[in-house]
């Protein structure tokens, strides 16, 4: 195990078979996949998980993403309802799991899905690319959204374990 995977308890994996499924955008064009250690998992459903993750971010790390999203052209909007998470709309959910989406203005569709397992919480990111232009724009994003992940559920997980 790698040594900031230790001290965060982030790992990302291989997406398992089967978590795929859990998408609504008939076609996946980039998808991952990332753990992250939390021990006993049942006082949270996987919605106030995902709020904690997104929601309870500092102010600063908020609007970077609401930015970022922006850019990328999501569609997300703060809307204050209950059917959506920092903008993102709620698709799907039950207490094991949950499946937020956002709409593309630009031909980029997304999706971002959180599973509760035993010890530890599963966040996966959907994308589906409608066109060259945004599979480009994609490719350079990448590194900066596994980045964004990591960070954001290693302090999930460091909030829970403290």
């Amino acid at each position: 195990m790698r040594a900031e995977a230790a001290e965060t308890g982030v790992r990302q994996i291989a997406p398992l078979p089967g978590v795929r499924s859990a998408s609504t955008l008939g076609r996946v064009d980039y998808e991952d996949a990332f753990v992250v250690d939390v021990g006993e998992t049942s006082a949270l459903t996987a919605e106030q998980w995902m709020r904690m993750i997104l929601e309870g971010a500092s102010a600063a790390v908020r609007l970077q993403l609401l930015s970022g999203w922006s850019a990328l052209g999501l569609r997300v909007s703060l809307s204050g309802t209950d059917r959506s998470v920092l903008g993102w709309q709620i698709r799907t959910a039950d207490p094991t799991f949950v499946l937020l989406g956002a709409e593309s203005r630009v031909g980029m569709p997304g999706e971002l899905f959180l599973r509760r397992e035993a010890d530890r919480l599963l966040f996966a990111t959907f994308v589906r690319h409608d066109n060259a232009v945004v599979r480009a724009l994609w490719a350079r994003v990448v590194p900066t959204h596994v980045r964004m992940v990591q960070e954001l559920l290693a302090r999930a997980g460091r909030d829970v374990r403290s």
